[in-house]
């Protein structure tokens, strides 16, 4: 009787908490993470320490598969060192001294950060889509005299190279040869050092403090900013892959930038588990699922609209031919995630939420789809976050009459907040003390409290399950109500045509707020079909976030990792003068997308026509 009653209690609290054991299990996978951390500390152990173990334990292991090219944990080891070395011959570094990597997806993007961190040098990881100006302003921000980019780059290079050689700085080109002045290549010198090991006194001033890498931001809303990744912070940003559930069998394929967060810590994650990559020089959509057989790849890595890009490809009869069992990274929308399962097969998906910047991240472990996490009491207990209340007119959060912030309730949207702590650090970006101070948010519960705002919005649903909703600067006000661009883009791909959607708000002279706007692809060999479009938005959408006006283009303009941009088309707004894509208008009166004209544009600026 007594057995029957516990079981009876048990069986009533998985009915009422049915995630109970999943929110324990994640909340004691991050305190054995947070004992590991605290004794790495005690000795300084780092990402390269845990590297140098695997080539002592698994020498010949593969760690990384390149087109036909296996390198393995040894001979990444020698590379590296002779890529070091390369920097002491020369007397180009010391310990301390920060290098630039200008690189796309190669191997050598890797031995040159592990040789740089083997002479206690911070890397700085330059996104090697930018160029001119950015490029410039990206290279000043890490303070480094020594740039080392790759051969395709070479034409990006020799445009600021002026500038470079006036502040002195050394560049080289992963190149075998090179004639232009100013410029020297890598791959001669590197051929010709010598592969022995670096003696560890070179680095000897290194703590789990000092900094390792920066990681530019993608810079969707201006100039990229240099986040600060400390060996610490690079520990914890490795150990995604173990919480989401990587094992020491796995194979990772990583299509994503090495340059960026999500791309780098697939890498420094394996090096952790002491498994196997297979890098991708660039992510391709019609080669990723035959790479992943090639490799016998079992974890695949994502961000932004990857996933998507794989389910737009035409189908084929061995789509669930794959050995892939686990899918990680963020920014999957809920209706691909279905899309992907069904198509793809049971592939475990394991969306997150987090910023290269912040102190704090969420995990969907339930598999919840649509999520980026859970909402527990456990969790907030050991990392202090919480939505607030968020103005989006004043862009600020909203304050009671004690000039504190105010928690949003479940089912609102809310800004979210991490706390600021000696042991969940804020870390900021390099050299810009006006932007790092900008991400602060002072006074927000009691006074005197600090949190990293992080620009986002999110909601918790009743089942305390955690949405993204949208960016701060993405969600616009238009009606009197917030409108989240994520939504809208949604709804408007739902129509056959449209291949992709970017939602943004756009300013019409006498009306507050902004008014909803659309840029869209269309799916190839398909025409614009604007009585579909105006079918799903009408169905689907209230009339405040219907777009009023839609703009067609060939491709959306996008970052390297996949996000698209807003602020030139926010800017260029609907004017046909200016804009020679075709333009639709939503007309109320006949039910229907129509061509956006010159007469139709100016009734509507001028007042005659009311939105």
């Amino acid at each position: 009787f007594y057995l029957l009653n516990i079981s009876v209690i048990f069986l009533a609290l998985f009915y009422l908490f049915p995630h109970f054991v999943q929110d324990v299990q994640y909340v004691l996978a991050k305190l054995k993470l947070r004992r590991r951390m605290l004794k790495y500390m005690q000795s300084n152990y780092t990402i390269l320490d845990r590297f140098l173990d695997g080539v002592k334990t698994q020498p010949h292991k593969p760690l990384v598969h390149f087109k036909d090219e296996t390198f393995s944990y040894k001979d990444a080891d020698e590379l590296s060192s002779k890529a070091a070395r390369v920097f002491l011959q020369d007397g180009l570094v010391k310990a301390g001294d920060t290098v630039a990597l200008f690189l796309g997806n190669e191997p050598t993007f890797l031995w040159l950060w592990l040789g740089l961190v083997k002479l206690g040098c911070p890397v700085a990881f330059l996104n090697c889509n930018i160029r001119s100006k950015s490029l410039l302003h990206c290279f000043n921000c890490s303070g480094a005299k020594t740039l080392v980019a790759g051969a395709e780059l070479q034409d990006a290079v020799e445009e600021v190279l002026p500038s470079l050689l006036e502040q002195q700085v050394t560049v080289f080109i992963l190149a075998d040869s090179c004639k232009t002045a100013g410029v020297q290549s890598f791959r001669d010198k590197m051929s010709k050092a010598s592969s022995d090991p670096l003696p560890k006194e070179l680095r000897s001033h290194i703590t789990l403090q000092s900094p390792v890498t920066y990681i530019y931001t993608s810079g969707t809303t201006g100039l990229p900013k240099a986040a600060v990744i400390t060996h610490s912070k690079l520990w914890a940003m490795s150990w995604l892959l173990f919480v989401a559930g990587v094992n020491s069998n796995d194979v990772i394929y990583i299509s994503l930038p090495l340059y960026h967060s999500v791309g780098f810590l697939g890498f420094t994650g394996a090096i952790d588990k002491g498994i196997t990559v297979a890098l991708k020089s660039k992510f391709s959509a019609s080669q990723f699922w035959d790479d992943c057989r090639r490799y016998n790849v079992t974890v695949i890595l994502y961000i932004g609209e990857i996933m998507r890009y794989l389910c737009n490809k035409p189908k084929k009869l061995n789509d669930k031919d794959h050995n892939v069992r686990l899918a990680i990274g963020n920014g999957i929308r809920a209706a691909v995630w279905s899309d992907f399962i069904r198509r793809f097969g049971n592939v475990q998906i394991r969306e997150f939420y987090g910023a290269t910047e912040a102190n704090f991240s969420l995990l969907n472990y339930s598999g919840k789809i649509g999520a980026v996490g859970r909402d527990s009491f456990l969790n907030r207990k050991t990392s202090p976050y919480s939505l607030i209340k968020y103005d989006t007119d004043k862009g600020e959060p909203f304050r009671d009459s004690s000039g504190l912030c105010i928690e949003a309730a479940k089912g609102e949207p809310g800004l979210l907040v991490s706390e600021i702590t000696p042991r969940a650090p804020f870390l900021g970006y390099l050299g810009d003390l006006k932007q790092t101070e900008k991400k602060r948010l002072h006074n927000v519960f009691k006074k005197g409290d600090t949190y990293i705002n992080s620009g986002d919005l999110l909601y918790i649903d009743e089942d305390d399950f955690i949405y993204f909703v949208d960016r701060v600067g993405d969600t616009f006000r238009w009606k009197g109500e917030n409108v989240a661009t994520t939504e809208v883009a949604d709804v408007i791909t739902l129509a056959d045509c449209i291949k992709d959607a970017n939602v943004y708000g756009v300013k019409v002279p006498g009306q507050e707020g902004r008014v909803g706007m659309a840029a869209v692809a269309l799916r190839d060999g398909l025409k614009f079909d604007s009585a579909d479009v105006f079918k799903q938005v009408e169905n689907l959408l209230p009339a405040y976030a219907r777009p009023r006006f839609l703009r067609i283009q060939s491709c959306l303009d996008v970052t390297g990792t996949f996000k698209h941009m807003k602020v030139k088309l926010m800017e260029e707004g609907f004017n046909p003068n200016q804009i020679a894509d075709p333009l639709y208008f939503l007309s109320e009166k006949e039910k229907d997308y129509i061509p956006l004209t010159l007469e139709i544009f100016d009734s509507v600026t001028s007042g005659n026509i009311q939105i």
